[in-house]
């Protein structure tokens, strides 16, 4: 090989290796890059937050989920409930009496009597009336009738003997009472751990209901009788002092009819007007056929003049003259103020008859009243008699439970990143 081939060759063996340097130099330059990277990411480990979490959740919703179970499945007793709904009656039929009387009224239960029958199934009275009855304390302390029950159960059971504060208090617990003052409806639930004292317990609250309004009933019946009494006596008293005064005007004035006695003087006025009628006749008839010296003449006019004398006397006696006579006792008559006054005293008596007559009604009809029961209640569910516990709910109280407690826990967590995240 000539020096000219040598010379060609040479450049091109020296390319190879400074095309090797570098590739060897950028192959340096990434393994430094790579050193330079991020390790790569381990494992997760449990950090001291997530134990908290844990810790709070057992805290918080297990254990209290767990001893709220053990004491509904293995301490609670199984309690039976009784139901009973009734309402306020009351009777709208009158009486014979009532209509004779026209004082009839139509009453109806009202809406103060559904009030007051609800308070009194909750008063301190009703559960003193049924413990002394039932033995409200034995009956609420005693345990049922299966294994478990033998344990005592320390929140539904009521532990004796307690004060009568106490006994009421957990009656509110045991006997719910729920009323609708619109319709009258009361509807009562009752609770106890056999079957035999709910029913008990039930039938006893609508047997002290129906005494109680009952009693409210009676009281009302006495003072309408009460009432109805006094207004008799008053219109009695009303009765006798008219008929005494007008016993005294007859005897004083010494005429029984009045209205009779003016007839008569009237009918006896007419009478003489006719005769005075006749003898002006007879006069007028002589003056034209005889002298003025005629003794028939002075006979006439005497007569005409003696009928005058009589019509004005009885007109006085009637009161037509406006003025008054001696009568025959020596006192002044006077027929037509005795007829004022007669009338005066009449319409006195009349009236009072008539209050007499209504008061006497009124009586009778409170007595009839109060023989008949005219409120009482009316029960369209008769006291039940249970047949399974319907209480306490277990499955529907432990998913509440569970509920409250994780909303609960899931609030504190929540709180607590919050926190974190602000620091």
């Amino acid at each position: 090989m000539n020096d000219e081939t040598r010379n060609k060759a040479t450049p091109a063996l020296e390319t190879v290796p400074s095309q090797s340097r570098k590739a060897a130099a950028s192959t340096s330059e990434q393994a430094s890059t790579v050193s330079n990277a991020a390790p790569a990411v381990g494992k997760a480990k449990l950090k001291r937050r997530h134990s908290a979490m844990v810790v709070s959740f057992v805290l918080i919703v297990l254990l209290p989920t767990l001893a709220t179970g053990g004491y509904l499945y293995l301490r609670a007793h199984d309690r039976f409930v009784s139901h009973v709904a009734f309402s306020v009656r009351s009777e709208s039929t009158s009486s014979a009496m009532e209509m004779l009387g026209g004082i009839a009224e139509i009453s109806g239960s009202s809406s103060s009597d559904t009030d007051i029958l609800y308070n009194f199934i909750k008063s301190e009275e009703m559960v003193r009336a049924l413990d002394q009855r039932l033995d409200l304390r034995g009956m609420w302390a005693r345990a049922g009738q299966n294994w478990w029950d033998m344990v005592d159960d320390p929140w539904y059971a009521y532990h004796p003997p307690g004060t009568i504060e106490d006994l009421t208090s957990y009656w509110g617990r045991m006997v719910m009472v729920f009323s609708d003052s619109g319709t009258g409806l009361i509807d009562v639930e009752a609770q106890a751990f056999t079957p035999k004292d709910a029913h008990a317990l039930t039938q006893a609250i609508f047997e002290e209901s129906s005494r109680m309004i009952n009693r409210l009933s009676q009281i009302a019946r006495e003072d309408k009788i009460r009432y109805a009494r006094i207004e008799l006596e008053a219109s009695v008293e009303r009765l006798k002092t008219a008929r005494a005064a007008l016993t005294k005007f007859r005897n004083d004035n010494q005429i029984v009819d009045p209205q009779s006695l003016i007839e008569g003087q009237v009918g006896l006025l007419s009478s003489l007007l006719q005769q005075q009628a006749q003898a002006l006749i007879e006069l007028d008839t002589l003056r034209q056929t005889t002298s003025a010296g005629d003794p028939r003449m002075n006979s006439a006019e005497r007569r005409v003049d003696v009928i005058a004398n009589r019509i004005n006397e009885e007109r006085k006696k009637l009161g037509l003259s406006g003025q008054t006579i001696s009568g025959v006792a020596g006192e002044t008559t006077n027929y037509a103020n005795i007829v004022g006054d007669y009338e005066s005293l009449a319409v006195d008596q009349q009236f009072a008859e008539q209050s007499y007559t209504a008061a006497l009604t009124a009586f009778d009809t409170a007595q009839a009243e109060a023989a008949r029961q005219s409120r009482y209640l009316a029960a369209h569910i008769r006291p039940s008699m249970p047949e399974r516990s319907t209480a306490p709910d277990r499955g529907t109280l432990m998913a509440f439970i569970v509920l409250i407690l994780s909303m609960v826990w899931v609030l504190l967590v929540l709180v607590g990143y919050a926190l974190r995240d602000r620091r």
